[in-house]
């Protein structure tokens, strides 16, 4: 069921709209990007953004950031040394990410 506020502030917010009030905003145009992680708990998330304003990255951010790369990386070389090399790196990086859970 809609509360009275809901509708105020939708139509509010179409007003708004109509004015051109959200005309020309910072980052208009580009996605979002949200921070939160839906499936960590509302805990785990305070103690990451505190991490985050501190300057500190959890070690299982640089490594899922280091997989990530690593996979987009062994995507774009053929078939060879080079790519057999990366995919057991990226098999390592995997087996430590495992172990931290």
């Amino acid at each position: 069921m809609t509360s009275i506020f809901d509708i105020l502030a939708e139509q509010r917010i179409a007003d708004a709209l109509r004015r051109g009030e959200f005309d020309g905003l910072p980052g208009a145009g580009r996605p979002l990007v949200f921070d939160d992680e839906l499936f960590v708990s509302p805990e785990q998330r305070m103690v990451n953004h505190i991490l985050k304003n501190a300057g500190i990255t959890p070690t299982e951010v640089t490594l899922r950031r280091e997989i990530a790369a690593l996979r987009k990386e062994i995507e774009s070389l053929p078939q060879g040394e080079q790519r057999s090399a990366l995919r057991h790196k990226l098999a390592w990086l995997l087996m430590q990410l495992g172990e931290k859970h």
